[in-house]
């Protein structure tokens, strides 16, 4: 088959030549490699994305250059859409081309044959039959038919021409397989956003960007219920209905009216073990705007609802408004009292400390979290062989790494969880993670509160130890106490007394203890600036490197002594008993500590813990209209046998050349041919060649 396309008969040779191209097999090759590189981009590049999200992914520049050459939207971009045109025009002229010479083709016999051509022949066979020239031509048409050739005999002159041919039909194969593109293309391009695009190009629909009601939204930014084909998503809380579709844009959302509503009566969802959700489903009720008729139906994933036209998915699932119940308890400065907020996931909370304004947006909410809470060891302060930063900065990455972290996998529930944004008045935002409920780590429980700048960080976690009564209000007194200077100089006053009775001689080194005591404290408290073991790093890079490692040793002793001693002062100011010099208590001392200097880098002024919560669940719904699946499953059909009838259907010609023998008797030449030599086609001319010389 040639490659070339169909050459014009003129004078204007430019136009001759671009037909050619256009119409030629190598041009619409190369169009199909291009948008096969296209579709891979489209396939590996998340689509339709928020532009925030490309830009945090790929950088500034990158986005930018990504941008210009649509690869955000690759199968919407001018580009594809014009690469698309091109091979459907390509397409249609091979086909006009090179259809009717098939079909032409298909019906020749190819009768204008000579006896010395056929004897050029690979697969020849000649005999002489005891019969007349018009029986034994008659007799080969008859076994040649019952063969499942199709026959015809022409009189020729001084002979007769027995044509027969089998398989003719596959040529159908190159026109269904052909055909089969435009088809797709066709279904493709009509389930394609060319319909939104076109209502944007010429009759002013524009995204909408804002926020605030649905109902609220202008004309402008809606498309009606004659909208051909679209893809979107609506979000319905229990108990609530939505009779529109947002279609995310590039730069906004377009909101597509539907000829019914749906009403969520329930939503249901299922979890494995892990934590991955098993089944999610939506019973609904669907109320139809023309004839206002009612129906209930249950949508589930794989198992859509179809109605007049409009298919509706389950999609996924979010939180539909979860009111939330919490306690603040402050994280700065040497207040201590805790006080209530109340929230709603998907609204903002106002928040007043210190003079500042701060805005807390609620964002989400979980019922339950599956957590690896294997052992992880608790590296701190200083080791033989480590400088005091490397060993800051291991034990703070212990301390502040994922609550799932560490080799030993122990999958467990940890309980609800609250995410929320703190964005102070310059518009700065800090994100939060906070679990109602104390996981047990290494043996001892913790509140686990996550922090991260950004959304392409992962969390870190401030460990937050419990304390007797499973609650935080224990390290909130021990930090308020910390940033308070007459506790820390009450409490270096005890540790002082404690350590140095009272004895002859020892009240100068008493005192100077009291004073070591009380800078260790103001120095881990950070005395207004960075605290916690940062700063005691840098106090100790003061020191000579020979010592550092005897002076880290008496700090920390001298810090540990002093901070059990702030934490029986704080506990006596506020008319509670001393507690019990245990090992339990010696412990959470310890990781209170540990606690207390991460949490210089937590970075908000309250810890909000959660109490009480009211879940309200919503589904996501995907409703789409997709009028091309029907031409897209017809282009596949055509596909399927178009390669079928190249690859199985095989085309076989047969001549028989028949004419009189000097004996009396008839002569017959017999020649075949096929475009595609295979075993089967020996066996089948073998067999040929065996059955026609056969007598009656």
């Amino acid at each position: 088959m040639s490659t070339t396309g169909i050459e014009l008969k003129t004078k204007r040779r430019r136009l001759a030549e671009a037909v050619e191209l256009v119409s030629s097999m190598r041009f619409a090759i190369s169009l199909l490699t291009v948008i096969s590189i296209a579709s891979m981009i489209g396939t590996v590049m998340k689509q339709n994305e928020p532009m925030t999200n490309y830009v945090n992914q790929f950088g500034p520049f990158w986005f930018s250059v990504f941008d210009k050459l649509g690869l955000y939207a690759v199968y919407s971009a001018w580009w594809f859409l014009l690469i698309l045109a091109f091979l459907l025009l390509s397409t249609g002229l091979c086909i006009v081309r090179s259809t009717p010479k098939m079909l032409k083709d298909m019906r020749s016999w190819r009768e204008n044959v000579r006896e010395v051509s056929l004897r050029n022949f690979h697969h020849k066979a000649e005999w002489v039959a005891p019969l007349s020239r018009a029986a034994l031509a008659q007799q080969s048409a008859q076994r040649l038919a019952d063969a499942g050739y199709g026959t015809k005999i022409v009189e020729k002159p001084n002979a007769t021409l027995v044509t027969a041919k089998k398989g003719a039909g596959t040529r159908f194969g190159y026109i269904f397989a052909h055909s089969a593109i435009i088809i797709i293309l066709v279904g493709g391009m009509l389930d394609s956003d060319l319909p939104i695009r076109f209502q944007q190009w010429f009759l002013g629909k524009t995204p909408f960007a804002g926020s605030g009601l649905i109902s609220a939204i202008p004309e402008k930014h809606r498309l009606g219920l004659g909208n051909p084909t679209y893809r979107g998503n609506t979000m319905i809380p229990e108990g609530q209905a939505s009779d529109v579709a947002l279609i995310p844009q590039a730069n906004g959302v377009l909101v597509q009216e539907l000829p019914f509503t749906i009403k969520l009566a329930k939503f249901h969802i299922d979890f494995y073990s892990t934590g991955m959700p098993k089944l999610f489903a939506s019973d609904v009720i669907v109320r139809d705007h023309e004839t206002g008729k009612t129906f209930p139906a249950t949508i589930k994933v794989n198992e859509p609802l179809i109605y007049k036209g409009v298919a509706v998915y389950q999609s996924s699932f979010e939180d539909g408004g979860t009111k939330l119940k919490m306690t603040a308890f402050p994280m700065q400065g040497v207040d201590a009292k805790s006080f209530a907020m109340a929230g709603e996931i998907g609204t903002a909370s106002e928040l007043k400390r210190d003079g500042e304004d701060y805005s807390v947006e609620w964002s989400g909410f979980r019922p339950f979290n599956v957590e690896n809470t294997g052992t992880t060891p608790d590296v701190r302060a200083v080791t033989k062989g480590k400088s005091f930063n490397e060993e800051f900065a291991a034990g703070f990455n212990k301390q502040l790494g994922s609550a799932a972290k560490g080799e030993n996998k122990d999958l467990k529930n940890v309980g609800p969880s609250v995410t929320y944004k703190l964005r102070d008045k310059t518009g700065q935002a800090r994100e939060y993670q906070n679990y109602m409920q104390p996981v047990t780590l290494d043996g001892a429980q913790f509140y686990l509160a996550g922090m991260r700048s950004t959304p392409s960080e992962a969390f870190s976690y401030l460990r937050i130890p419990a304390d007797d009564e499973y609650s935080v209000r224990e390290w909130m007194r021990l930090r308020a106490a910390l940033a308070d200077p007459a506790l820390r100089q009450l409490a270096a006053g005890r540790y002082a007394k404690r350590a140095m009775p009272a004895t002859t001689g020892a009240g100068g080194m008493a005192q100077q203890l009291e004073d070591s005591a009380a800078r260790s404290l103001a120095i881990f408290a950070g005395n207004g600036t960075q605290g916690g073991y940062l700063a005691v790093s840098q106090f100790l890079e003061k020191i000579p490197a020979a010592e550092q490692e005897k002076a880290a040793g008496i700090f920390m002793k001298i810090l540990n002594g002093t901070m059990w001693e702030l934490w029986q002062a704080a506990r006596a100011r506020d008319g509670l008993a001393p507690v019990a010099g245990d090992e339990k208590h010696a412990r959470f001392l310890q990781t209170s500590t540990n606690a207390l200097s991460d949490s210089f880098f937590y970075g908000a002024p309250v810890f909000l813990q959660l109490d009480e919560f009211t879940e309200v669940k919503a589904s996501v719904l995907q409703v789409t209209r997709s009028p091309g699946k029907a031409v897209v499953y017809t282009g596949c059909l055509f596909l399927v046998m178009g390669i079928f009838a190249m690859f199985y259907i095989r085309e076989r010609r047969l001549w028989v050349w028949v004419r009189d023998d000097e004996s009396g008797g008839a002569h017959a030449l017999m020649a075949m041919s096929t475009q595609r030599k295979t075993l089967d086609f020996e066996h089948e001319f073998n067999d040929l060649k065996a059955k026609l010389p056969q007598s009656a």
